[in-house]
């Protein structure tokens, strides 16, 4: 007896929540729910199609552009740009409101650019940050959630690695879905700003003004950013005009972390060994998350939920703001429980052939995923980056503060995702005018 689409559908998720909820790892509980499902639905012949799948997409050249990027960001974190990011910052805005929280989030910014990570680039300022704020006499709250905020550009302003796996798994261009979040991150690290300013203004004993500067000591405090500045405009500039592929951008930029790290004299054996472990675990997650990816989407196609579900919601007659709305509440829902990553590469092999037939722009669906996947990394009671935060705040900044102090932040971006599911355009206009 074949069963209906959605009864496959349904049976799929119990099986892949079941094997989630034992604490298996998103890849191994991907392949392993798509490997039960192909012995009783599909037939065991087609489990050597998940051998095939792994090869097929592990030699595919696409595949270099995340460890490249990965291994670049890596290198940047240990070549100082983020410190001088930060200095930086303090200086030229020392007399706003809040200073050094809107500074933290300007450092947040620059260094997104060579990132990738929302947890690396949290970490990495508030590393200095949070411990110079509540110096300051900040509320620690204020000092947490900012960085916390903030460190989600590193997923938004390109380039970002939950945008690669988004790209991978969707077949859209890496280079304009880069593009495309250029404008959507200034926006929203401005409104995380304007936020703080706001608060600092009608709240000052929260966020005291620290530092007087002269402007000799801010425009010499420029000369410690121009690596990241050049790093970016490499990377980005190539794939604008179409100089370099994503691949070959990606190489540069790798090689322009390395040489950032010799520049600055940060350089050493033990800290060159950690970039590149570092490197090799995040890209073995990130290959076993696509692979696994993949092989649930030949089961979701094979299975004919992909196609079931495109044809129900197309007839439907609901309003295309109806779906996405739906999908935006349900990644806030699963962005509470489940990794970023995770999330784009459970949720696209099902919905996105969906998007398309419903003539939803593929740069769009991505930044508003990649901004979702931002409010999920802060939302208590388990988005990631909130652990993350705890490694580097003093030890009388409980789990407590950094939930309350993230919170009001998550207003924040999600106003942001409004702003960019009425306006597609703020996503759609840069990429439109690339090199093609």
């Amino acid at each position: 007896m074949t069963l209906e689409w959605y009864w496959l559908a349904l049976i799929l998720v119990v099986l892949l929540s079941f094997a989630l909820a034992t604490g298996m790892p998103a890849a191994f509980a991907m392949g392993l729910t798509s490997a039960v499902f192909m012995i009783l639905f599909l037939g065991p012949a087609h489990l050597i199609q998940i051998a095939n799948i792994a090869y097929a997409r592990g030699t595919d050249d696409l595949f270099i552009v995340a460890p490249l990027f990965v291994l670049m960001a890596s290198l940047a974190a240990y070549s100082g740009v983020a410190e001088a990011a930060y200095n930086a910052a303090t200086r030229w805005f020392n007399r706003v409101p809040g200073s050094l929280a809107v500074s933290s989030t300007a450092a947040c910014t620059a260094f997104a650019a060579v990132s990738g990570s929302a947890v690396a680039t949290a970490v990495t300022i508030g590393l200095f940050a949070i411990p110079e704020m509540i110096k300051k006499g900040y509320d620690k709250r204020l000092a947490v959630g900012s960085v916390a905020a903030a460190g989600t550009l590193g997923i938004l302003i390109p380039p970002s690695i939950s945008m690669i796996i988004f790209g991978i798994i969707t077949e859209t261009s890496i280079g304009q879905l880069f593009i495309a979040g250029i404008i959507p991150g200034i926006i929203t690290s401005a409104m995380i700003m304007g936020y703080t300013v706001l608060l600092a203004r009608f709240k000052p004993r929260l966020a005291p003004r620290a530092g007087v500067f002269t402007w000799k000591e801010r425009f010499s405090s420029l000369r410690s950013i121009w690596g990241i500045m050049v790093l970016f405009a490499l990377v980005m500039g190539s794939m604008y005009t179409g100089a370099a592929t994503p691949t070959e951008a990606a190489a540069v930029g790798a090689t322009g972390a390395f040489l950032l790290m010799a520049l600055n004299r940060q350089i050493s054996r033990s800290r060159l060994a950690e970039a590149l472990i570092r490197s090799a675990q995040t890209t073995a997650m990130v290959t076993f998350l696509l692979v696994g990816g993949f092989v649930l989407s030949y089961v979701v196609a094979r299975a004919g939920i992909a196609h079931g579900l495109s044809r129900v919601l197309v007839e439907s007659g609901l309003k295309p703001w109806m779906v996405i709305v739906a999908y935006n509440l349900l990644l806030i829902l699963l962005g509470t429980a489940l990794e970023t990553s995770t999330i784009i590469v459970i949720t696209m092999p099902i919905l996105f052939p969906t998007f398309k037939a419903m003539g939803f722009d593929p740069l769009w669906l991505g930044v508003l995923t990649t901004i979702n996947s931002e409010i999920g990394t802060i939302s208590p009671p388990a988005g990631l980056v909130l652990f993350s935060m705890k490694s580097v705040t003093p030890k009388d900044v409980t789990m407590s503060d950094i939930m309350w102090g993230v919170t009001p932040f998550c207003f924040v971006l999600t106003a942001s995702l409004i702003l960019m599911m009425l306006f597609p355009p703020l996503s759609t206009w840069l990429p439109s005018l690339m090199a093609r």
